[in-house]
């Protein structure tokens, strides 16, 4: 088939032409079709399978990271409840407001029972803290190295939390020896007090 029966060509009876011109026509049908459909659909298919493979590997990543937590729920368990215990032993500790009286009453106790001689107790005004209040207690006191070592000894094992701080022990004129310090102790605050947020 050459160039002049090209025009020779009826388009209306396409079923006359002859075998390569209408294999031709049935390519470039089918390429504009395969063209088409590429353009419509397989180009938005491709970048969702793109998305989805991305989503694939952060959820496969989730789950490993779940799936370790889920192995180790049990001992995240136990180990919470050590946790509370814990937390809760330590806040027993804490005095709550109608125990400071009674926690300094002990404090002053410690200090006459290791023969110690007053001469300040003055608690100061409580810091609020997160969820507890700081109570600091100014203490100066008259005695001797072994007195004082008795008191800090005494008010360490008070069955609540006391710190010492500020230490500083000074010898006078005559020789006797004096003490300040500065006790604290702790209030637990709860939802009542403004704390515990």
């Amino acid at each position: 088939m050459d160039l002049s029966q090209l025009n020779e060509l009826d388009v209306s009876n396409i079923a006359s032409w002859p075998l390569p011109a209408r294999i031709a026509v049935i390519a470039l049908v089918f390429a504009g079709v395969i063209a088409a459909g590429y353009w419509l659909d397989i180009k938005d298919q491709g970048i969702r399978l793109e998305k989805a493979e991305q989503q694939e590997t952060e959820l496969r990543t989730t789950f490993e990271f779940k799936a370790r937590k889920a192995a180790n729920l049990e001992a995240y368990v136990q180990q919470l409840e050590e946790m509370k215990e814990t937390f809760g032993a330590m806040l027993r500790q804490l005095p709550n407001k109608t125990e400071v009286a009674e926690l300094l009453v002990d404090i002053s106790q410690a200090g006459l029972s290791s023969g110690l001689e007053f001469e300040l107790f003055k608690p100061e005004n409580e810091n609020p803290k997160d969820f507890y209040a700081e109570l600091p207690i100014s203490i100066r006191v008259k005695g001797s190295y072994h007195e004082f070592g008795a008191f800090v000894s005494s008010v360490a094992a008070l069955p609540r939390i006391v710190t010492i701080h500020d230490v500083n022990i000074n010898q006078d004129k005559a020789g006797d020896l004096s003490m300040n310090i500065l006790a604290k102790t702790y209030r637990y605050m709860d939802e009542n007090d403004g704390g515990a947020q």
